[in-house]
């Protein structure tokens, strides 16, 4: 072998970055036949760093209240807040960092693997600094975190009760109410709301959690609770309770209970009666239904807004295809008059032009929408968690669903396990 006859091989490989004429040369000077020889190098890329916001404040909002000794729910340290006080940092951002191409021995670029940039997004009552990257709070109030925009909010307090001296309440921060909501009123909070009397048949909306120290009387389902965080409350009667979150109560009475996350009926009372209740996840009492046979419905499993939004989606590409195929008919009448030479007016040919974005726009939207029920349907198809679990007697009069599999209980039960395993219900023990 001679340098000419190596580089040739080279040439004919593609090889023509990174070539060590110093490796070359050692080899035939000692003309080592037994070991391979570097003879070309790629400058490797650097691998740059995503964006990442640092949050100064208690982010995890999940905490369950934790059940005292006696077997009652503690109301009074629930942590379920996160204050921040005025000038405090309360978040920063990292930015991305770029990262460095390479080139490898043929030439070819060696590209670094894409960052993800973020930007520091903030409510009221928050100053930014000059550059972007930090947030600080401009009361002293409490703070959260919605997807990857920080805000903060300051208190309404009310004294007394919500009724004809107050009026219905909407407020962009946190409520407390020192005493009663009373019957046809509404409380609409964009954070959270903590009542420590007794709501009625009223109606009550949060953006964070609602807390009610005592707990809500519905009055025939007129008493709605709907919150994006969790739930709690002491009990629960003849109301309807939608949670983003879970929901804990001491007792549960002829009620519709939706929560995304557990539903736990585990204070010193512990039972549900009548009703439906529904988790995403799990329903756990001490006892469910009643020795009288009162019909008590528990589903678990999906998501309940994962079910919706299918329910949604299913119906808007219905609508979607109908209006394409009006928008395609229009398209095919300027296609005849234009192939049979008709000179179409400026303001018919806006309307072709119109008409031509139109299909693109549904047909695009459609694309999104059969790809999305496509992977929703792949999300229920798959789904095998969601239990209920019943610490005491569960009675019969009872109907469990978790996922598509209906079971009845027939006869009284105790420390019981309910699971979906190939298909059915099954019971487990549960101690």
């Amino acid at each position: 072998l001679t340098r000419e006859m190596i580089v040739s091989e080279m040439v004919k490989a593609g090889v023509k970055y990174g070539v060590s004429e110093n490796n070359i040369a050692k080899f035939l000077e000692n003309r080592s036949y037994d070991e391979p020889i570097i003879i070309a190098e790629a400058t490797k890329q650097q691998e740059g760093t995503d964006a990442f916001i640092t949050y100064f404040f208690n982010t995890d909002l999940t905490q369950k209240p934790r059940v005292n000794e006696d077997g009652s729910v503690d109301f009074h340290h629930l942590d379920l807040l996160s204050a921040v006080s005025k000038g405090q940092l309360i978040a920063e951002l990292t930015p991305a960092v770029q990262g460095k191409p390479g080139i490898d021995v043929c030439g070819g670029l060696l590209r670094p693997v894409k960052v993800k940039p973020k930007t520091l997004r903030v409510g009221n009552n928050i100053t930014l600094s000059e550059d972007g990257l930090k947030a600080y709070s401009e009361v002293d109030g409490h703070a959260t975190v919605e997807g990857d925009q920080v805000f903060v909010s300051n208190q309404y307090e009310v004294a007394a009760n919500v009724d004809a001296s107050t009026g219905d309440i909407e407020y962009d921060g946190n409520i407390l109410i020192h005493g009663n909501v009373n019957t046809g009123y509404t409380v609409t909070a964009k954070g959270d709301i903590v009542v420590e009397g007794v709501v009625e048949g009223a109606v009550l909306t949060a953006g964070g959690h609602i807390i009610l120290k005592r707990g809500i009387q519905g009055m025939e389902h007129r008493g709605v609770l709907k919150a994006t965080g969790n739930i709690i409350s002491r009990f629960i009667e003849s109301a309807t309770v939608e949670a983003g979150g879970y929901v804990s109560a001491d007792a549960i009475m002829h009620s519709k209970v939706i929560a995304k996350g557990d539903v736990t009926v585990d204070g010193k009372k512990g039972y549900i009666t009548g009703g439906m209740i529904r988790s995403g996840t799990t329903i756990s009492a001490r006892t469910i239904g009643s020795s009288m046979g009162t019909t008590t419905n528990l589903e678990v499993g999906i998501e309940p807004t994962i079910i919706e939004e299918y329910r949604t989606l299913t119906k808007e590409q219905d609508d979607l295809q109908e209006e394409l195929e009006i928008v395609m008919q229009k398209l095919m009448t300027f296609a005849k008059r234009i192939k049979l030479g008709e000179k179409l007016s400026p303001d018919k040919m806006l309307q072709f032009k119109v008409t031509s974005d139109t299909r693109e726009i549904l047909k695009k939207r459609d694309e999104e929408i059969t790809e999305r029920l496509k992977f929703l349907k792949e999300k229920i198809d798959s789904y095998v968690g969601g239990c209920v679990r019943v610490k005491g007697t569960i009675y019969s009069g009872t109907k469990i669903t978790i996922s598509n599999s209906v079971y009845y209980v027939k006869k009284d039960s105790s420390y019981a396990r309910y699971i979906r395993e190939d298909g059915e219900v099954k019971i487990e023990n549960y101690y």
